[in-house]
C-alpha cells in the first residue's frame, strides 16, 4: 500500500482491515514499525482546456486546488454503496466533512468548497487552511466532526479508528468509505465516487475528463531517450528525526507515476514485491537508481541532498553520484486526484532536466 499524509507505510501481507493502519512487516521489523508511527505523530504526515500545466508554477498555484468553473448542483437525495459493504443516503451536502486530504481536493475541485466545514489534517492546500482540524495526529476525533454537525462525511478504508467510525454512524450521519488510490487508474474511479455522493454525476465526468485530459498532455512533454534506456528511480520515505529510512517497492504507490512519467521503479524491479523495506546498503545497490524520489519534507528531515547522500548506500548509487534527486510536496505526491497532472509534471521536469534530454 502507498504512503502519504494520508496513511503510514503498510505491509501487503496481512491484509486490509478497514479503518486501522496495519503494521510494517518483514525486514522492517517491529521496531521499524514503531519508528514510523513516531515519525507521522511529528511531521502529521492531492482552467478547463486540456493543455498541459507548467511544472514551474509558484508554490502558491501547487498548494490551491482549481474549481470547475461552474458549481454544480445537487440531484439528491441519492443511495450509494460505501466501501465497507452499506448502503447510505445522502440528503444533503450543506455541511460537509472529507476525512483525507485527498478526498478534500476533490471535494473542493467539484466546486463544494463553501459547503465543507472542516478538514482532516493532510488537507493542505490553501483553500482549506483555515477550516478547523477534526484529527489528531492521524487518528479522526468524533466529537469534533459531530460538533460540526455535518450532512454528508466522507472516509476511506484507511481511515480510523474504528471507534470513531462508528460513533459518528451511531449519530446518523451519512457516512460515505470510499476505495484508495494506488495509481493513475484510480483517479477517475475516485472522482466519480465523491461526485455520485455529493449528487453531481456529470460534474464528476467533466472533471475525469479534464484531469485525464491534462495527465496525457504532460506525458506527451516526456523526451526520447537518448540511449533507449528508461532512468531507474528509486521512491525513499525519510523522517530522519525518528529514524525512519525506508525503499520503496511494487505495492508504494509511486510506481504508476514513474512509469507513466517514462521511468522504472528501481524498487519494484529489484525485486521488492511488498511496500517498503529498511533501508540497506544491499537493497540500494540491487536498486541501483538514476534518480531518487522523495516527499519534501522528507528531504528535509535528512537535511537536503547533503544530508540524504550520507546514508548508507546512498552516495554509491548513480543517483547519489550525480545527486539526482525529484522532491515532491508531501501534500500531493501520491494523492491520485484532480492535482496528478501538476505532480507528474513536476516529476518530469526535475527528472529530464531543462526540456531535456532523456537519459
Amino acid at each position: 500500500m502507498r504512503i502519504s499524509q494520508d496513511f503510514a507505510p503498510t505491509s501487503p501481507d496481512t491484509g486490509r482491515a478497514a479503518f486501522g493502519r496495519r503494521p510494517v512487516r518483514g525486514r522492517a521489523g517491529a521496531a521499524l514499525t514503531a519508528a514510523v508511527a513516531l515519525a507521522l505523530l511529528l511531521t502529521g504526515c492531492g482552467g478547463g482546456d486540456g493543455s498541459a500545466p507548467k511544472a514551474a508554477r509558484s508554490s502558491a498555484d501547487a498548494d490551491r486546488v482549481e474549481p470547475l468553473a461552474a458549481a454544480p448542483a445537487p440531484k439528491l437525495p441519492v443511495t450509494v454503496d460505501s466501501a465497507d459493504g452499506k448502503k447510505v443516503t445522502i440528503g444533503s451536502t450543506d455541511r460537509i466533512v472529507p476525512l483525507t486530504g485527498s478526498l478534500s481536493e476533490i471535494v473542493f475541485t467539484l466546486g463544494f468548497g463553501k459547503q465543507v466545514v472542516a478538514r482532516d489534517i493532510t488537507a493542505t492546500f490553501e483553500q482549506a487552511e483555515k477550516l478547523p482540524v477534526v484529527t489528531r495526529a492521524h487518528d479522526v476525533s468524533a466529537e469534533s466532526v459531530l460538533s460540526l454537525k455535518p450532512t454528508v462525511v466522507l472516509a476511506d478504508t484507511t481511515t480510523g479508528p474504528a471507534e470513531a467510525i462508528h460513533q459518528i454512524r451511531d449519530a446518523g450521519i451519512p457516512l460515505v468509505v470510499v476505495e484508495p488510490a494506488k495509481g493513475l487508474d484510480d483517479v477517475g474511479r475516485r472522482i466519480d465516487t465523491v461526485a455520485e455522493v455529493l449528487g453531481v454525476p456529470a460534474a464528476g465526468t467533466e472533471l475525469k475528463k479534464r484531469t485525464e485530459s491534462r495527465i496525457a498532455a504532460v506525458q506527451k512533454t516526456i523526451p526520447d531517450h537518448a540511449d533507449g534506456k528508461k532512468p531507474r528511480v528509486a521512491f525513499l520515505y525519510l523522517r530522519g528525526s525518528a529514524s525512519v529510512y525506508l525503499l520503496g517497492g511494487a505495492e508504494s504507490g509511486a510506481s504508476s507515476l514513474l512509469e507513466a512519467a517514462g521511468a522504472v521503479d528501481a524498487g519494484k524491479t529489484s525485486g521488492l514485491d511488498k511496500d517498503f523495506t529498511a533501508i540497506t546498503s544491499e537493497a540500494l545497490a540491487k536498486a541501483a537508481p538514476d534518480a531518487i524520489l522523495l516527499m519534501s519534507k522528507g528531504l528535509d528531515s535528512v537535511g537536503g541532498t547533503d544530508g540524504l547522500v550520507k546514508i548508507p548506500g546512498i552516495a554509491e548509487t548513480p543517483a547519489g553520484m550525480d545527486r539526482r534527486i525529484v522532491s515532491i510536496d508531501d501534500g500531493v505526491l501520491l494523492n491520485y486526484g484532480p492535482r496528478t497532472d501538476r505532480v507528474l509534471a513536476e516529476i518530469v521536469e526535475q527528472l529530464y532536466p531543462k526540456g531535456g534530454k532523456g537519459q
